[in-house]
């Protein structure tokens, strides 16, 4: 697994050093795991872009969870109406935040069976906020995670949650944290669905979605 994040990291720096993923922003700027944990909810369907500018603009207005649970609807939706979906998560959010405010008093939870309790929060949701909040070992596996995941042979998988289960038993959990990063911006960047920039690769000959296009290796 070493050498397949190396790799992808190198391949990403020679072609165009990416921008961070928006929970690696919300990490960097260590907004806190609330941010993080709304944030994450945000980026479901939507673009780094757009979530990292409602974010910004929301935890400017809302600083903390009793703010946002005492928001009025159609404030946040006016607030993240770039993101998609806003009307159902504009709720959603408000709902979580009166959980986080009420139940435990303003403190995200730091364990996976806690968070998916939440209103709108699943596996995925629930390994990002572990990650990105709190670093502990975790692998949230999206569309970009399973997808490479597959093409490099890791797992042979059919969903999402059967590609972090097989991870969890294969891959050592020194390396968890680092897997949804590098592979949403590889996925983003190079490894893309539709036409993937195999020709810059460094781990292409890992890859069995090349080995079909009968490339010479």
């Amino acid at each position: 697994m070493r050498k397949i994040l190396r790799g992808m990291t190198d391949t990403m720096n020679a072609v165009k050093p990416p921008r961070m993923t928006a929970l690696r922003e919300l990490h960097e700027a260590e907004t806190g795991p609330f941010s993080i944990l709304i944030g994450t909810i945000l980026s479901a369907r939507t673009k780094d872009e757009a979530t990292t500018k409602a974010v910004k603009i929301l935890f400017s207005k809302y600083k903390n969870p009793k703010e946002l649970a005492n928001a009025k609807v159609k404030d946040v939706e006016k607030i993240i109406k770039s993101i998609g979906f806003y009307h159902v998560k504009s709720k959603r959010i408000i709902e979580v935040a009166k959980i986080i405010h009420t139940k435990y008093k303003d403190k995200v939870p730091n364990n996976l069976d806690t968070l998916v309790e939440l209103p709108g929060v699943g596996r995925k949701t629930a390994n990002c906020v572990l990650v990105y909040a709190f670093e502990k070992p975790a692998i949230p596996v999206d569309i970009h995670v399973h997808r490479i995941s597959n093409r490099l042979g890791l797992v042979n998988t059919k969903s999402p949650e059967d590609t972090e289960q097989e991870l969890i038993k294969k891959i050592p959990k020194k390396y968890w944290i680092d897997i949804n990063d590098t592979f949403v911006m590889y996925g983003q960047n190079i490894c893309k669905p539709v036409s993937p920039m195999c020709d810059v690769c460094k781990i292409k000959k890992r890859c069995k979605l090349y080995k079909t296009k009968n490339v010479s290796l």
